[in-house]
């Protein structure tokens, strides 16, 4: 288990690796999270890693409401605590309803392009790759650009899973509330 970077622990190297997600104010361990206080540990690899996830997370061409949708989905195929944690709640607030969050968990949607989602997903968990018959179902609202898009999510969030997961970082006891999201600043 890593436990994040302990407040004494920080110095001017693991504050530059949060500069492409956190602004200068935030950059502090008890502003950032246990995910990143944690990734700090290694600043190269975060301030390597950040950047893409940070993409990933704000400036994809996905829709918001289907960026959660490939999160959520990604975060229950590798049993990630803290992804699904921090993701059900966002994913509320993009317009996720409850019953969608639940697909997201059960693989089943109600809505035909949400399933498509999904099973772009799992083709891409079970099979590291998505059929043809998916593609086409997908591309009836996503374009190129935005199908590439879904495909790094799930890669960016599983390699995130691997991690969390691997290093017991533990979920802040009141993430997914509007008060963690308050004192982190998102």
């Amino acid at each position: 288990m890593l436990t994040p970077l302990p407040a004494e622990d920080w110095d001017d190297e693991a504050r530059e690796a949060l500069a492409s997600t956190v602004p200068p104010e935030r950059r502090r361990p008890d502003k950032v999270g246990n995910a990143l206080a944690t990734l700090v540990r290694h600043p190269q690899l975060a301030s390597a890693f950040l950047p893409f996830n940070t993409y990933l997370q704000k400036a994809s061409t996905l829709p918001e409401r289907v960026r959660e949708l490939v999160i959520l989905r990604t975060a229950f195929h590798h049993g990630c605590v803290y992804e699904w944690g921090h993701h059900s709640a966002m994913a509320v607030h993009v317009g996720l309803t409850e019953g969608d969050v639940e697909g997201a968990q059960s693989g089943s949607a109600t809505d035909a392009f949400d399933q498509a989602v999904l099973d772009a997903v799992d083709e891409l968990h079970t099979g590291s790759r998505i059929s043809a018959p998916t593609w086409e179902r997908l591309g009836q609202r996503l374009d190129d650009r935005q199908r590439m898009d879904l495909m790094f999510t799930f890669g960016g969030y599983s390699t995130l899973a691997f991690a969390l997961n691997s290093f017991d970082v533990p979920l802040e006891a009141d993430a997914g509330t509007d008060e963690f999201y308050a004192s982190v600043g998102s």
